[in-house]
């Protein structure tokens, strides 16, 4: 009987430039050194028609380099556009719309929406970056009587935080009180992102060793 344990594929993840940091963060904390990491700018947010043909790209550039290649995104307002791509790609991505349901898992991203639909969520990168994407992004910091026509229908602030770090809770509550929202904190850790990986990392180990996946 062979016992020689199969090397993990060479894998490449394909991501936005808003999750690099937890996701280098997973990879590190793991040891997953099988992996390779690529980011699309993070302002393609406000360009999610750039997001499809963009990671095509990327798939297509790295393809013979990579036994593996996964995907990092939600939908991110692309309409399916991303996903059909995907899929005449063969490539799989983490499952949710955006990255607040993958924080948080899906189900208790459901139920937040329905506690009260006039959530606003950030992260911790959209709290780091909170004067540059928001409020400039915006022009809120030209034209501040904007702010009642962009957020008069939120009500609060749901701060996805994926560390405890003090002075991101400041910023953020700065963030809220600037927007005149309350704010939640709620952690979440990076475990969606964690969870996506391990078990992509070992289908992809499995279909490299002949074998079947499950699941």
């Amino acid at each position: 009987m062979n016992s020689t344990v199969q090397a993990p594929p060479k894998t490449l993840v394909i991501a936005c430039g808003a999750l690099a940091r937890e996701l280098l963060d997973a990879i590190r904390l793991n040891h997953w050194t099988h992996m390779d990491v690529t980011c699309l700018p993070a302002i393609w947010h406000n360009r999610p028609e750039k997001i499809p043909e963009g990671v095509r790209a990327k798939i297509r550039k790295n393809r013979a380099n990579y036994d593996h290649i996964l995907c990092l995104y939600g939908d991110c307002g692309t309409g399916g556009l991303l996903d059909r791509v995907l899929e005449e790609e063969g490539v799989e991505r983490i499952d949710g719309p955006h990255c607040y349901a993958f924080y948080m898992g899906e189900p208790q991203f459901d139920a937040a929406m329905e506690e009260e639909i006039g959530t606003f969520f950030l992260t911790d990168y959209l709290v780091r970056h909170f004067d540059r994407l928001i409020i400039q992004g915006l022009g809120l910091d030209r034209y501040p009587q904007l702010i009642g026509d962009y957020f008069g229908h939120y009500k609060r602030i749901v701060y996805l935080a994926q560390t405890h770090d003090a002075v991101l809770e400041q910023k953020a509550a700065k963030a809220a009180e600037r927007l005149g929202l309350a704010l939640v904190i709620r952690q979440t850790g990076i475990s969606g992102i964690e969870t996506f990986l391990a078990a992509q990392s070992d289908a992809g180990a499995d279909l490299s060793s002949g074998g079947r996946t499950h699941g």
